[in-house]
Order: structure tokens, then C-alpha cells, then sequence
């Protein structure tokens, strides 16, 4: 049997990687584009294979088109080096995006989290693909 996983509530619940996902994605579902604007360095990159290299803004408007109805993480593979948390999993998504089905199979991500004054925020992500 596995372990139950913690119930991340908000983003002060969240005490490692794995807990930062769940709250990131948490808040993509609820729409909470302040609350996830604030966990995004001023400096963050995402790169996705649709649109290549996005800066915070462009992210942000990304996940706008975005409806999830359900979604589930796992396979999560957490790599700590001082104040910085890298940190891979898969998502399987079930929704929307811009009124197009999401595609069924899980999807690899990775992060890289850095812990600043402010709390922990994202500095990079990359959308890796679907998974073989």
C-alpha cells in the first residue's frame, strides 16, 4: 500500500516540491491567476513544445484557456541543491483547452523551484511531452 499523500490546502501546507506542484496546479483549476502570479519569478521561463519559450506573462496567459475539470499527479521525482528544488512528475489532465478536448494520456513536467525572501517560487518549467 502506498502512504496517503498530505492534503495541500494552500501554498503555507506546501513542505517540499511535490507540495508546490499540488498547490500551483490547485490554483491553474481555480483560475487564481494573482495567487500563482505571485509564486512566479519576476525572471521565469516555461517552454512548451506547442510555443517554445514563454516569460512570465505569456504563461500566465497561457493557462487562461486552460478548463480542468480533474486532474492527477504522480511519479514525482524531487531533487533538492541548497535553496533550489527541481522537481519532475506526471500529469494527466482531463478538461479544456481554448474548447479543444485535452488529450488522455500523462504528460512529464518539470519545475525548478527556488526559495526566496518571499516564500518559494517557480523559476523554470518545462513541459517534457507525453509520456512513452
Amino acid at each position: 500500500m502506498w502512504r496517503e499523500h498530505a492534503v495541500v490546502n494552500n501554498w503555507a501546507d506546501a513542505t517540499g516540491g511535490e507540495g508546490l506542484e499540488r498547490s500551483f496546479w490547485k490554483d491553474v483549476k481555480a483560475k487564481n491567476w494573482s495567487v500563482l502570479e505571485r509564486h512566479l519569478a519576476s525572471n521565469y521561463v516555461s517552454v512548451t513544445p506547442e510555443e517554445g519559450r514563454l516569460d512570465k506573462a505569456a504563461t500566465l496567459k497561457h493557462y487562461e484557456p486552460l478548463k480542468l475539470d480533474d486532474y492527477s499527479l504522480g511519479e514525482f521525482q524531487v531533487e533538492m541543491n541548497a535553496n533550489t528544488l527541481v522537481v519532475t512528475y506526471s500529469i494527466t489532465m482531463h478538461g479544456s483547452y481554448a474548447g479543444q478536448t485535452l488529450p488522455s494520456a500523462p504528460v512529464r513536467m518539470m519545475t525548478v523551484w527556488q526559495q526566496q525572501k518571499s516564500g518559494w517560487v517557480a523559476i523554470a518549467h518545462t513541459v517534457m511531452g507525453p509520456e512513452k
